[in-house]
């Protein structure tokens, strides 16, 4: 990747200069800009952004959690005499790398937003459903919020995999968004904030490292197995883990 782009705009001074992006990513978000301004739906822009990566011919469906404008919003805590104030999520996390303390992230729009076509059918048509060890607040968490998906997933067989290892996130600051809303930074503490579909949760199973064997959420059956994608071999033994305890 190059940056040519970015530095251009920091020698004329043009602000943010906190948010930067390589020239391939900045050439996807103008085409996405572009055809947005056109009046495409976020669906068909994301239909032909996988379209231009051959994402179709090897039998990937992308699909976004809505249509709708939906914005992630983070409630910064008061400073002394300064009141608590909400900023954009990607100031909080790209500029300030999650560090000031946080007390509620909100989806703005979540909640009078609709499912994208296609959404729905493909959860009720699915065998099972894996959530990734994706961040559970501002990921998994935001999609959860779109009406309709948490109940589209209550009638399926659910396994997620933890996004955290021995008390650390894999990647990213994911603690400090599980901070703000109360839940502690653990594979075990994760499992339980989703919960288990028997008793109104997400879960059937969850798939944790072996370094949180002992890991317990009521109602759901936990199995400990290598989580680290270190290479395409342990990448695709973890998924083979989760589809074998998805059948048990």
């Amino acid at each position: 990747e190059t940056h040519a782009v970015q530095g251009e705009l920091a020698a004329y001074g043009a602000q943010p200069q906190w948010f930067g992006l390589g020239d391939l990513d900045l050439g996807t978000h103008i085409a996405r800009s572009q055809w947005l301004g056109q009046g495409l739906s976020l669906s068909e822009v994301t239909a032909r952004l996988c379209a231009r990566w051959g994402l179709p011919d090897r039998g990937i469906r992308l699909l976004p959690m809505t249509d709708s404008p939906v914005e992630t919003h983070v409630v910064i805590d008061g400073d002394g005499d300064a009141p608590a104030r909400a900023i954009h999520f990607q100031e909080w996390w790209v500029r300030h790398r999650a560090a000031l303390p946080a007390s509620a992230i909100i989806a703005v729009g979540a909640q009078t937003s609709t499912p994208a076509p296609g959404v729905l059918d493909a959860i009720a048509a699915a065998d099972l459903v894996l959530l990734p060890p994706s961040n559970p607040v501002v990921s998994i968490g935001t999609v959860l919020q779109v009406p309709g998906v948490r109940e589209a997933l209550a009638v399926k067989t659910v396994v997620g995999v933890s996004p955290i290892i021995g008390g650390s996130p894999v990647r990213g600051m994911a603690d400090a968004c599980l901070d703000a809303i109360g839940v502690e930074t653990s594979t075990q503490a994760v499992g339980r904030h989703y919960g288990a579909r028997s008793s109104g949760g997400l879960l059937d199973g969850w798939l944790v490292d072996t370094s949180d064997a002992g890991a317990t959420v009521p109602g759901v059956r936990v199995r400990a197995v290598p989580l680290l994608m270190s290479d395409l071999h342990a990448t695709a033994a973890m998924a083979r883990a989760a589809l074998e305890l998805a059948g048990a």
